[in-house]
């Protein structure tokens, strides 16, 4: 009897120490993260509840808030100001198509073999990895009516001044022509990926089925690209709609409210006017339009028997 109890409880003790071990396997990963869902818990979760509860109450960062229920979202429905940043955030992402067919465009034609292509890969990229306040300065600059080197240009062609940045019919138009300067460089990396990765022997026997340029583009190129240009035209439609700081620093919202987009209004109601509570409820509607737009994206993607 002895040696059966001594043997129960060595199975026991193997057991538990497995048991142990598989606990120790599955929280061990946790332990390496535990540092990073600190500070994602601390600068990204805790503010997102934080803006929820807010969106209930009226507070100016100073003082105890008060709760309003959905009061600001009653005020925010009917705000024209709210409306017209929506419009014109909606306007800016029209401009969504020419940029992906930009991006697409340039990056089949660096996709030959021509001479300097490690110097024009580097020149298109360039302006990524410029910080957005750098370049808004910049373009100010250069569409300044007064000493901007874009009227400068236009007078030694003989073409007429413009006055695009005090224009509110041309002010979204600088607004969009940065943007696609800025953000060309992104869309042609994954781009020229995406080409790099088409078999060469699959437009070579297009070649010898003796298709034309245009066709081998077509029926090939675009067709065998449409994984990555939908998730281009995805994340180019995504980040149009969080354009906040070359609207900012360039136009400044204005003339009027002519490019007063959905985040400034955002910015400006909470860092402005400190009406925290009602900038929380603008937030969140913004989220809910962001969290559509990733739904349409994942229902897409899921429909991969389309490619």
């Amino acid at each position: 009897m002895d040696l059966v109890k001594s043997i129960e409880v060595k199975e026991g003790r193997k057991h538990l120490s497995a048991k142990r071990y598989k606990w120790k396997q599955k929280l061990t990963p946790f332990g390496f993260m535990s540092p990073v869902l600190l500070i994602f818990s601390l600068f990204l979760f805790f503010p997102v509840l934080f803006a929820f509860f807010m969106s209930f109450h009226q507070w100016g960062m100073i003082g105890t808030p008060e709760f309003v229920g959905v009061e600001n979202y009653v005020r925010l429905f009917k705000d024209p100001l709210f409306w017209i940043s929506i419009k014109n955030t909606l306007i800016f992402s029209l401009s969504v198509p020419l940029k992906v067919a930009i991006a697409l465009f340039i990056a089949v034609l660096l996709n030959q073999k021509i001479r300097g292509l490690g110097f024009y890969r580097a020149a298109f990229f360039f302006p990524v990895v410029l910080s957005m306040v750098v370049v808004g300065l910049v373009w100010q600059w250069m569409f300044s009516p007064s000493y901007g080197f874009i009227n400068y240009v236009l007078e030694k062609l003989g073409l007429p001044l413009q006055n695009m940045l005090i224009d509110s019919d041309q002010a979204m138009i600088v607004l969009i022509i940065v943007s696609i300067w800025k953000g060309l460089g992104s869309n042609l990396l994954l781009f020229l990926a995406g080409l790099q990765a088409i078999p060469s022997s699959v437009y070579e026997a297009a070649e010898i089925d003796g298709a034309s340029s245009w066709q081998k583009f077509w029926h090939i190129t675009v067709q065998l690209l449409k994984p990555t240009t939908l998730f281009v035209l995805i994340i180019t439609l995504i980040g149009s709609f969080k354009i906040f700081d070359l609207a900012y620093v360039i136009t400044g919202g204005g003339p009027g409210t002519s490019t007063m987009v959905l985040v400034h209004y955002i910015y400006q109601e909470a860092f402005q006017r400190f009406d925290m509570g009602y900038a929380s409820a603008a937030a969140y509607v913004f989220f809910i339009i962001l969290f559509i737009l990733t739904l349409v994206q994942m229902r897409v993607f899921k429909s991969d028997s389309e490619f």
